[in-house]
């Protein structure tokens, strides 16, 4: 029996067809953003970056992951998990050197930088009740230092070893999020939280407005004796939450977006440049987000930057 010509042209079609559509599957890009506890300044920024980059990335696949936080982040990234993601500085340091004790048994040598990001400020909040006004009042009382070894947990041992406090100086530590460290708080179950954040977060803001709260200052000279470069001294401003009438002296340590070498340098171009001319929608999404520079963003990683990062920054003026 023979086969028509015009069976034949169909056949090729729909085999040419299959094909590309085959191919359109294997190219597709796939974009997950890791951030942190839905309470925190890192998923609504990433929530933002996430609308940007579906507009500005036809046919990538963009979701957004809540998480720990930096070392789960970076853990994640790692093991291919994720695209992109959110760290502390200080963090992103100890994954590239691979510090065991903070979370990285080995080196993470494939993470490379998209852009450096807004600072954290180590905000150290007690109940007015608790009679908590200078570190050293912490002493015997009952505190929450953030998931165990997260970003915030790694920047409360730093601080508080250089105000010469260890974890059994207390009398109770909690190792919990953002969110249920302020309901402990509200029910008065622990008397202090220390959130490694942007400036106005939600979960502070919450618990400013539900009890009397104050907050303990990080004078300058504990910061320099943490022994990091990482770690500024710096002041919460006035007016950053209710009941801040003056700056409270308090350490920042700088975030970063970062990804590694398994992101293709025309995906890490795309990202960069939908991110810098997408930050109005950044800044909207958070108030910490406003602490993003734009001429600083391709500066002072630990970690290299990523070659399609690299190439946008050079393109838009922002590297030489």
């Amino acid at each position: 029996m023979s086969i028509s010509r015009r069976t034949l042209v169909a056949a090729a079609a729909m085999s040419l067809s299959l094909s590309f559509a085959a191919g359109a599957a294997r190219a597709q890009e796939f974009v997950n953003i890791l951030t942190g506890g839905t309470s925190g300044a890192y998923y609504p920024i990433g929530v933002a970056l996430s609308n940007i980059y579906t507009k500005a990335i036809p046919g990538a696949k963009v979701s957004v992951q809540p998480t720990k936080a930096s070392v789960e982040n970076l853990n994640l990234l790692n093991t291919g998990k994720g695209e992109l993601a959110l760290t502390l500085g200080d963090t992103l340091s100890n994954a590239w050197k691979g510090d065991e004790e903070a979370g990285f048994p080995h080196k993470l040598d494939k993470l490379r930088t998209i852009a450096a990001a807004y600072k954290n400020y180590i905000q150290i909040v007690a109940s007015a009740s608790s009679g908590i006004k200078t570190l050293a009042d912490l002493k015997g009382k009952r505190i929450s230092v953030g998931a165990p070894k997260s970003g915030t947990e790694i920047n409360a041992r730093a601080i508080l070893g250089a105000a010469g406090l260890k974890y059994s100086d207390f009398s109770k530590v909690e190792y919990l999020g953002f969110g249920e460290s302020v309901d402990l708080m509200k029910n008065r179950q622990i008397d202090v939280t220390l959130q490694s954040a942007g400036l106005g977060v939600s979960s502070i803001r919450d618990l400013a407005t539900s009890v009397d709260i104050v907050f303990v200052p990080v004078p300058a000279d504990v910061v320099k004796k943490v022994g990091d470069a990482a770690y500024i001294a710096t002041d919460i401003p006035a007016g950053t939450y209710k009941g801040i009438d003056q700056p409270i002296p308090a350490a920042a340590v700088g975030n970063f977006f970062v990804t590694t070498t398994k992101v293709s340098n025309d995906l890490a171009y795309k990202m960069t440049k939908a991110m810098v001319e997408g930050l109005d929608q950044l800044y909207a999404a958070h108030s910490a987000a406003k602490g993003i520079i734009k001429a600083e963003m391709p500066l002072n990683s630990p970690v290299p930057l990523h070659p399609g990062a690299e190439k946008y920054y050079k393109e838009a003026g922002l590297l030489k």
